[in-house]
């Protein structure tokens, strides 16, 4: 893979359907080949987004401070806003295609990421994310850190993963996160007992990106003018 184009969307949280625009929008462009691989970092406004496996149960009562948003990515309902890094890679995936291996090579950006915060991430068999093993003798169950979902569509992927960095968790107290009931939802803030944002953690997940996705390296570009183009719905 040639060097990765990473733009961050800026510090104020972006609209959901804004952000989801610029990616259809960039998606078409690296089909076409007119773009390079390009990396999306930003965070939200508060919105709930609901996968393909989302069913009337998994929804929460309407809330106009968080909208529902349905969108073509596999799984169930999460929560993306503020203090949360989210992640969209419009990248070509390797020839033949394998959705599996792009889910588990995001999960290890994110295991090696926090691993450099001292916290040991894992797998767990059947559910996708990265999640932190439970400890009894604390009273802690398992949970999860970040959330993956994505989808690949002509050979390049949208969608990606969202680390809790230093947002509020009681957002998911309003739903089912991605479908799971018996396990928590954590984030590096709530683990470490000190706050850890999102501008300290993103240039670490940028260097384990690129690494375990096989670029020769990254650059920036200005992730701001990229969004200004972006008209919604248009």
């Amino acid at each position: 893979m040639n060097d990765l184009v990473y733009a961050w969307l800026g510090d104020s949280p972006v609209p959901y359907r804004q952000g989801w625009d610029l990616q259809k929008r960039l998606h078409k462009s690296r089909v076409a080949g007119e773009v390079a691989d390009t990396v999306l970092f930003l965070e939200h406004e508060p919105v709930y987004t609901a996968g393909k496996r989302t069913g009337r149960w998994d929804r929460p009562a309407i809330d106009p401070d968080a909208p529902i948003v349905d969108i073509d990515r596999g799984g169930k309902i999460t929560w993306h806003g503020p203090g949360q890094l989210t992640v969209y890679p419009i990248v070509k995936v390797p020839d033949p295609v394998d959705v599996i291996a792009y889910v588990r090579m995001l999960e290890e950006t994110i295991i090696r990421t926090i691993a450099e915060f001292g916290l040991l991430g894992h797998r767990v068999e059947g559910r996708t994310g990265v999640w932190l093993t439970s400890d009894p003798d604390r009273g802690l169950q398992e949970r999860k850190i970040a959330a993956i979902g994505c989808r690949i569509a002509r050979g390049v992927g949208m969608h990606g993963l969202a680390l809790n960095c230093d947002n509020d968790l009681s957002w998911f107290d309003m739903i089912i996160p991605c479908g799971i009931s018996d396990a928590g939802v954590t984030s590096l803030t709530k683990e470490l007992g000190r706050d850890v944002t999102v501008a300290e953690v993103r240039p670490i997940l940028e260097r384990h990106l690129a690494d375990v996705l096989g670029a020769d390296g990254y650059s920036h570009t200005d992730g701001a003018e990229l969004l200004s183009g972006v008209t919604v719905g248009g």
